[in-house]
């Protein structure tokens, strides 16, 4: 992956989100059907921390896995991206469609539809964003373009410079 140098991590998006989302993310992450190898992973930590078998750990009910997941603290990176992936699939759905749409880019409630698509010039990404940015919190924004950044930096490489990446570093957890 080409170094992304201004843009946090996922484990530092992730601790940098308000519980509430935090939250909403968790509960999206143990039903993404596509996460099962973070989720394992997952299951494992919890496990470990709260000295738990494997298995009942597995059988907990969603709500206690997402409040063992939140209390972990800190997740690898590539927990934290699932998580982030699962919370703007379920969550912010509208504005992955506003953003697609502002780049003229097909797609499937905010999923694209064209795998062999080119990546969008620096100019209309940053028109997209701009027009984003209008529309919605500046923390969503931020959270959802910082998310692609990390899933595909070479198709959103021109996302790289944008105002709207800013997101508060005072709200960082230690």
């Amino acid at each position: 992956m080409p170094d992304v140098p201004e843009i946090p991590r996922p484990s530092q998006l992730w601790k940098r989100l308000p519980s509430e989302r935090k939250v909403l993310a968790a509960d999206a992450f143990w039903q993404d059907e596509n996460a099962v190898a973070e989720q394992a992973e997952a299951i494992a930590l919890i496990a470990q921390r709260i000295k738990f078998r494997v298995r009942s750990v597995q059988t907990l009910p969603r709500e206690k896995k997402s409040r063992h997941l939140i209390n972990l603290g800190a997740v690898s990176e590539m927990v934290a991206a699932r998580l982030l992936v699962a919370y703007h699939l379920h969550h912010q759905r509208p504005m992955m469609g506003a953003f697609l749409d502002g780049l003229g880019i097909k797609h499937e409630e905010g999923l694209i539809a064209d795998e062999e698509m080119q990546p969008p010039s620096t100019d209309r990404l940053h028109e997209a964003a701009k027009g984003l940015a209008a529309s919605y919190p500046a923390e969503d924004v931020a959270l959802y373009l910082s998310t692609l950044m990390w899933q595909d930096p070479e198709t959103w490489a021109g996302l790289t410079e944008l105002p709207e990446l800013a997101l508060d570093t005072s709200k960082a957890d230690a």
